[in-house]
């Protein structure tokens, strides 16, 4: 099978190597086991970058003011179930392989094939990293109207850069010490809410509009409305799980994988829920403002720093990757973080942020479906019918660059999920698009993997990888 790689690949390989990293963020490859030092609690404090993000206010203000509190609440728990399991699974596959999504995908895509994911994946990350921004910029604007709006997106959206500059550690400390103070904020803000007179007579659970029901059509659209972030909170846990010792596989695999989603979904979307019917308000960056002033702004300035600090790493990462994979082009892990962040400014400035829904549509349908063929690939292609290599491969002479199994089954999906959710087959699929691709994918996954009997999983076999990364 070695015959096949060309003598100017033999050559290449043999010469190239990626650029050191000296923040050991291992882009390029799987994280020795002897750097897997990270216990589960501070993994899991750095995914509460992304959990503790005042978007969640929004979702659960929005849900509950237009479809309901209770079709809001039913929605949060299917969102911590469904992404919970999927997020555990990738967790559990990521910190026994020591690798992210990016490179578990290689084998599975082709290495130019998984390219597709990590652009589908960057681009995510820099559009969140806009969207959240413009919370933090609108809200400190409002404070401060005498400053003007594009100061504020280039000084926040600079101040990303640095703090993302020496990697992981760096982001573990920051979110140490930062959630101490998130605490302090949230708190004050529930006191303050409580003590105010509710627009809503009622208990808030028990809000409604005029007209919509519990169940129906208003439940649906809610769970369509989490599917858009559910596929990214399931994913996002890999570029830090790889992180994980080993001896904390199976307790932080499940902690990882659940613990964010319950506080995303359950805790930040259920105060959502109850602040939007309180305070007949939908967006949190005029009611946080409203409870705390001043602190208020610091709060939502602390929140929207943590979440973007980590969509800048991940996107650096698989831009990183993209570029690693297509053009050979390696500059290090920070120059991508200085594109992420300058890209992320670029957004705001050009207002492309009031068109996001439709580009998040299909970063919903994407992710959900991607991390579907992941967790189908491990589980039942894998495992069960033991199609293809039982390991995870990075290195590119041993890989195809394409693979039917992963690139069809991401493709067609993603495809016709996006039609459904633009509302071109129906109301029900339209709320359960995400879903529904999901689904698709991992039957294609199944039936081309049998179909190929996991032909282009790999050039050559692997000599070099320790038994204990094996997932099966």
């Amino acid at each position: 099978m070695r015959s096949e790689i060309t003598a100017d690949q033999e050559v290449h390989d043999r010469h190239y190597k990626p650029e050191a990293e000296p923040t050991k963020d291992y882009t390029f490859d799987r994280v020795p086991r002897e750097e897997r030092n990270m216990g589960w609690l501070s993994i899991t404090n750095i995914t509460f970058g992304i959990a503790t993000a005042i978007f969640y206010f929004q979702m659960g203000s929005v849900m509950a003011l237009q479809f309901g509190a209770a079709n809001a609440m039913i929605s949060a728990v299917y969102a911590i179930i469904v992404a919970g399991i999927i997020g555990s699974i990738i967790v559990y596959l990521s910190a026994k392989s020591g690798m992210n999504v990016n490179l578990l995908s290689r084998g599975g895509f082709g290495y130019i094939g998984a390219s597709l994911t990590s652009l589908i994946y960057a681009s995510n990350f820099i559009m969140y990293c806009a969207f959240e921004g413009m919370i933090l910029v609108s809200a400190i604007h409002a404070y401060f109207p005498v400053i003007p709006l594009w100061i504020l997106i280039v000084v926040f959206g600079t101040l990303v850069i640095p703090l993302n500059w020496f990697g992981i550690k760096q982001l573990d400390k920051l979110q140490k010490w930062s959630l101490p103070l998130f605490g302090i904020f949230l708190i004050a803000a529930i006191v303050v809410a409580f003590n105010r007179t509710s627009v809503y007579d009622g208990n808030f659970w028990t809000y409604m509009p005029e007209g919509v029901q519990i169940g129906g059509t208003a439940l649906l659209l809610c769970i369509g409305m989490q599917h858009g972030i559910m596929g990214l909170t399931a994913l996002i846990a890999s570029d830090y799980a790889r992180f994980l010792k080993p001896k904390d596989l199976k307790v932080g695999s499940v902690a990882i994988g659940f613990i964010p989603q319950i506080f995303c979904f359950g805790v930040m979307g259920g105060l959502g829920i109850w602040f939007g019917v309180t305070l007949g308000e939908s967006n949190p960056g005029v009611y946080i403002v409203v409870l705390l002033g001043l602190g208020g702004v610091l709060f939502t300035t602390l929140t929207q720093v943590r979440i973007n600090i980590t969509n800048i790493y991940s996107s650096s990462l698989s831009l990183s990757s993209f570029f690693e994979n297509m053009f050979r082009f390696t500059p290090g892990r920070r120059f991508w973080v200085v594109v992420a962040g300058v890209a992320a400014m670029a957004l705001m400035l050009g207002g492309i942020i009031d068109h996001l829904d439709t580009a998040m549509t299909f970063q919903g349908v994407a992710l959900m479906t991607w991390a579907s063929i992941l967790v189908t690939d491990a589980l039942v292609v894998k495992k069960w019918l033991k199609i293809g290599p039982r390991y995870y491969e990075s290195e590119q002479s041993n890989l195809y660059k394409w693979n039917p199994v992963g690139v069809v089954s991401l493709l067609v999906p993603t495809l016709i999920g996006t039609i459904a959710a633009l509302g071109y087959m129906g109301t029900f699929l339209q709320s359960t698009a995400a879903f529904f691709a999901a689904l698709l994918a991992a039957g294609l996954t199944v039936v081309l993997a049998v179909l190929t009997q996991g032909r282009y999983y790999q050039k050559a076999e692997a000599k070099d990888i320790p038994k204990e990364d094996y997932i099966a």
